[in-house]
Formats: C-alpha cells, sequence, structure tokens
C-alpha cells in the first residue's frame, strides 16, 4: 500500500488559523478598498467642479454691502439691530460658496465624507453639489451600507466571544475565591469525607461478553418476555462486531486515497464559517451595566485624546462628539477642524460602533424579556377566575 507523505505539522497549523480568520479579513479588506475607491471617485467629481457665481451669491454680497454701509453711517444706534440682521443674513448663507473644492474635495476629504456615508453618521458639513455627486452617493450608500453592517455583525461575533469569556472567566475566578474563603477548618474536611465515600460507592459496569449474556438470558427465560435464539445471536453478532471492529479515520482515508476531498473539507468549513455569522452575538449574555461601564470607558480614552489635534475642543466636547458619532447620530453642530487626523481614528470608530450596537442588542432582549413579564403579569390579571360550585 502506497504511503503518501503528509505536510508538517507547522504547515498545517498555519493554514488552519489562515482560513480561519480569512473570512474577517475578507470582509475587513472588501470595506477598506470601497472607501478607497469611493475617495478616488468623489474627489475626482467634487473636486474637479466648476464654481458658479449664482443669483443668490450675488444678492448674499449686496445686502452684505447694504449692511456695512449701514453700520458706518452711525454706529452707537444701529450696534444691536446690525447684529440681528448679520445673523440672519448669514443664516441664509450657503457654506459652500466660501469653500474652495479642491481643498476640501481632497483625497482624506473625500475618504472623511465615504467613511461617514457608509456608517450613517453624516456629519452634514461635507455633501456632494453636483448632480452626478448626488446620484452616485446614494448608489455608494446603497452598497456600502450593507457592507458595513456585515462587518459590524462579524466584528460583533469576535467582540462577544472575548466579552462572553472574559466575563466567565471572572465569574468562575469570583466563584473560586469565595469557595477558598467558605472551605475551611471542619467544611473542608467534611467535603473531603464526604467525596471519598461518593468515590468508593461508584461501580464501574463494563460491557457485558457473549457467555455473560447468555448466562443472565438463561436467567431471564422465567420473565414474561422471551427471545428466539436467532434474535438473540443477531444480536450478540452485532455487538460483538461494534466492540471488536476499530474505529476508522475517515479523513486520514480521504487524505491518502484523494487530496482534493480533504481540500473539500477545509472550503465546507470556510464556508460554514461564512454562515456561523452573527450566532456568537445572538449566544451573548453579560449584564448590561458592565455594556455601559465598557462604552463609557471607551469614549472618555477617545475624549481625553482628541483636544490634543483639535483645539477648539474640551473633554466634555469630545466626549459629545465620540458619543454622537459611535451612536451615529451625527448632528453635524461639533466640526472638525482636521477630519484626516480623526481618519486614523477609524478603526476607533468601527470598534467603538460595535460595543455600542452590542449594548443596544443586550438593551433590546432585556426589554423584549420585560415586555414579556408585563403581558403575562397583565394577561394573569384580567384572567377571570374559576368560580367553586357547591354540588
Amino acid at each position: 500500500m502506497a504511503t503518501t507523505s503528509q505536510p508538517p505539522r507547522g504547515k498545517t497549523t498555519c493554514k488552519k488559523i489562515f482560513w480561519a480568520v480569512f473570512p474577517h479579513a475578507c470582509f475587513i479588506l472588501s470595506l477598506v478598498i470601497y472607501a478607497f475607491l469611493g475617495a478616488l471617485m468623489f474627489s475626482h467629481i467634487e473636486g474637479t467642479r466648476e464654481v458658479s457665481v449664482n443669483e443668490e451669491y450675488r444678492t448674499f454680497l449686496q445686502n452684505l454691502t447694504f449692511l456695512a454701509r449701514k453700520l458706518s453711517d452711525n454706529v452707537t444706534e444701529n450696534d444691536k439691530m446690525f447684529k440681528d440682521d448679520i445673523r440672519e443674513l448669514f443664516n441664509t448663507a450657503d457654506p459652500v460658496w466660501f469653500i474652495n473644492p479642491e481643498d476640501r474635495w481632497n483625497f482624506f476629504g473625500s475618504l472623511f465624507f465615504c467613511c461617514t456615508v457608509f456608517t450613517t453618521v453624516g456629519y452634514g458639513n461635507t455633501y456632494p453639489v453636483t448632480r452626478i455627486g448626488k446620484y452616485l452617493c446614494m448608489l455608494y450608500a446603497l452598497f456600502g451600507i450593507p457592507l458595513m453592517f456585515l462587518v459590524l455583525t462579524d466584528m460583533g461575533d469576535i467582540l462577544a466571544t472575548v466579552l462572553s469569556k472574559s466575563y466567565n472567566e471572572f465569574r468562575k475566578l469570583q466563584s473560586k475565591i469565595l469557595a477558598s474563603k467558605l472551605c475551611s477548618g471542619f467544611t473542608c474536611s467534611k467535603r473531603n469525607e464526604l467525596k471519598s465515600r461518593a468515590q468508593s460507592k461508584i461501580v464501574i459496569n463494563e460491557p457485558l461478553t457473549i457467555m455473560e449474556l447468555l448466562r443472565s438470558q438463561s436467567g431471564m427465560r422465567q420473565g414474561p418476555v422471551k427471545y428466539r435464539n436467532v434474535e438473540l445471536f443477531e444480536m450478540l453478532i452485532a455487538r460483538e462486531k461494534e466492540n471488536t471492529q476499530p474505529a476508522r479515520n475517515k479523513s486520514m482515508e480521504r487524505w491518502s486515497s484523494c487530496p482534493e476531498l480533504a481540500r473539500e473539507k477545509t472550503v465546507s468549513r470556510v464556508i460554514e464559517n461564512f454562515d456561523k455569522i452573527g450566532k456568537e452575538l445572538e449566544k451573548l449574555d453579560v449584564p448590561i451595566v458592565l455594556m455601559v461601564l465598557v462604552i463609557f470607558v471607551y469614549i472618555s480614552c477617545a475624549a481625553a485624546i482628541l483636544p490634543n489635534w483639535e483645539k477648539n475642543m474640551d473633554f466634555q466636547e469630545a466626549f459629545y462628539f465620540c458619543f454622537i458619532t459611535l451612536t451615529t447620530i451625527g448632528f453635524g453642530d461639533t466640526k472638525l477642524e482636521h477630519p484626516k487626523f480623526f481618519l486614523f481614528f477609524s478603526l476607533y470608530i468601527m470598534i467603538g460602533m460595535e460595543i455600542v450596537f452590542i449594548a443596544f442588542k443586550l438593551g433590546q432582549d432585556r426589554l423584549i424579556i420585560l415586555y414579556k413579564k408585563v403581558i403575562s403579569f397583565c394577561a394573569e390579571k384580567n384572567m377571570p377566575s374559576k368560580k367553586i360550585y357547591p354540588k
């Protein structure tokens, strides 16, 4: 029989790790490529557009000139009126008039815009102006948002596994510490004595041989159930085959006979990894208070770092901005002066959105449980009580 040389154990381990990581890396890489392609597309469309002076811009300049001349005539009387008029005038102004498209829609600015689109944040300070840019923005969001949610779900499984394992290990450690404190003196000795007694009473029943089964069967003939000889020997032969036949390693047979079949098994495992996306997130069960604490610490770390390059923000303003970003609300009231630096925080945004998503999922499950309890309680209260009539 010809023997096939098997690959070294280190190579097989590397292959297993590669195929285990492949689905997760595939999703993240697809999102990165999608963001870069979108940045190139929008920087070319919106950055090279021609700036045209329209009628609204001319009217704005005329009103501004009129207010300036009016203020220069009498400064003291019209001071408060000028402030109100100038505020009302600038509220009607379009920010696009004062922005150079090449500066706003460079590669980093377009990449920042793409991240705000498929993460559904949408600050509102950067938006397409041209008609083709608006159409492409809708098409880009149509495919980018599902891809982003797929990445979030996939990363959610990883974070859910890490959180659940960490929480379970913490509970085990806590129970061990409590048990070590409680187990002292006579309590521990009594428990060990009871354990040894219980172990001494355990009897291991080994499978019967043919002769032992025949002897026991002769005693059972007096009972109500009788076996025929043919049925009895068929059962004995089947049982003997089960005990004596060695277990066959099907994977080794497939590998030695046809290596392509083993490759198909690896591919099927990778496909199973794709099918299992979102399963770990459904099984996550940790306290909601713990998730809120994790979110608070996570946002506080970014709020302490962000004011280093955003000088118009303090800790409270940065905390508010990070919360609005991670919850995908994106009012746009707090603007970034250096969005390209915040792009290096893109991994932080994705992980933070995932943590918030897990917290929302846990809160949703708790709300469903609460509603079920309330509805069942109300149903029990409204059920008519059974009246017992005398016989």
